[in-house]
């Protein structure tokens, strides 16, 4: 695209002031996957360690930009695999952080997706320009790069609040659990405990939750009732809401 000297006039309460119009096009995008993993006694996340410049040696979201011939979605899975060589995962797109200051280099303003799985399932290896690709705690993070650790106290808000409302164990524990299991994974990602009684009144009202005529085996104590998720029944609910 050939360069331009037009400006733009933009008028506010205090003052008029000209805008190169160039300018606003040097601006870029970039993608940070937060990946929330289950399946120890609380919730981890995983980070990268940067082994290139800006805060070279500092852990770090895996994220990079956006190249310009890729859509957002495309780029947060080439992304997450570059780094982690971790498979593309059902990301969901969080929310968009664009604080002026927010990268050294320049103006960048970056897409947060995040998504939850079981760390049974990942085996995360650093790749590309990270050094070392972990799960850490999110009680016990280190300190972070860029503005990293707001977009995982940030996703980790929304996915607080999502677990009440979607059925985000699908995929991450068992296909066919028990409501202590069940419980356990709500019990985690919220960071609190649940009155079993109280806990089973509140899972009465998932009505896509629905009891097998199975129970566990090979336990050293007495079996529980196995529960599956009714994913026809949680999509009608949805369409019809």
């Amino acid at each position: 695209m050939a360069k331009t000297n037009k400006t733009l006039r933009r008028r506010n309460e205090y003052q008029i002031y000209d805008v190169p119009i160039d300018s606003f096009f040097e601006l870029a995008f970039s993608i940070d996957c937060v990946v929330f993993g289950y399946g120890k006694k609380d919730l981890q996340v995983l980070l990268t360690q940067r082994g290139a410049e800006p805060y070279k040696g500092l852990w770090a979201l895996p994220g990079d930009l956006v190249y310009p011939d890729e859509d957002l979605d495309t780029s947060a899975g080439r992304v997450l695999k570059a780094l982690t060589s971790l498979p593309d995962l059902n990301f969901e797109q969080v929310h968009t952080f664009g604080a002026v200051d927010r990268h050294p280099l320049g103006r960048v303003v970056t897409v947060a997706y995040y998504a939850i799985v079981n760390m049974k399932g990942f085996n995360p290896k650093a790749a590309f320009w990270a050094d070392k690709a972990k799960w850490h705690s999110v009680k016990n993070l280190p300190k972070l790069a860029f503005d990293h650790r707001d977009i995982i106290d940030y996703s980790y808000k929304k996915l607080k609040e999502s677990t009440m409302t979607k059925p985000l164990w699908n995929g991450v524990i068992e296909e066919k659990f028990t409501l202590t299991q069940l419980q356990s994974f709500f019990e985690t990602v919220l960071d609190k405990k649940f009155d079993k009684g109280n806990f089973r009144k509140k899972i009465d009202l998932f009505q896509y939750v629905k009891e097998t005529e199975e129970f566990e085996k090979d336990v050293p104590y007495r079996p529980s009732r196995l529960f599956k998720f009714d994913k026809k029944l949680y999509q009608k609910n949805e369409e019809s809401s």
